[in-house]
């Protein structure tokens, strides 16, 4: 069983790391991009910034997540688990000012995909917002056997992501 002192000797299973702080896609990936308004507020948008980088949104999705530090620091390993599925990741960015917070993670062998996913909730004139930007392609053998099955399951995910989120700060 991979545990969370297991991934630091980790390199990541990709090249392009930190390209979802930009919009930036690398070659012979699939984007994924989801943008949701949450409401209006400086609390508003300081308490969804809270629940995304301390991982309460991916627990209140249904991921069991373990992270090496709360709220989410770059180099900061964390380690999810979905039923049987064991997934690892690092954080590769973060971000903490007036008008954006959040982060995003990089797969670390192990994963089922290869890629990078983002976390961003910004406050902006016409509103609070959540942002979810991902790149990713199969990173093992039975993700590229599962063909599209995995980008729906992303998609999945995504979704529950930012119901959750919602329901964290309503």
């Amino acid at each position: 069983m991979t545990t969370l002192d297991d991934l630091a000797a980790l390199r990541f299973s990709y090249d392009a790391v930190g390209s979802t702080r930009f919009d930036n896609t690398p070659d012979g990936y699939h984007r994924m991009d989801l943008r949701t308004r949450l409401g209006e507020g400086d609390k508003l948008f300081r308490r969804a910034g809270e629940v995304v980088t301390t991982w309460q949104m991916h627990r209140a999705a249904g991921v069991r997540i373990f992270a090496t530090d709360t709220p989410a620091t770059i180099g900061a390993n964390c380690l999810g688990r979905l039923g049987p599925l064991t997934i690892p990741c690092r954080v590769v960015w973060t971000a903490d000012d007036d008008s954006q917070i959040g982060f995003a993670y990089g797969t670390l062998p192990g994963h089922p995909e290869s890629g990078e996913e983002s976390f961003l909730v910004t406050n902006e004139p016409d509103g609070v917002f959540f942002s979810l930007r991902a790149y990713s392609r199969p990173g093992t053998w039975y993700t590229k056997l599962a063909g599209p099955v995995g980008r729906t399951t992303q998609q999945f995910y995504a979704r529950r992501y930012t119901k959750a989120l919602q329901h964290l700060v309503a």
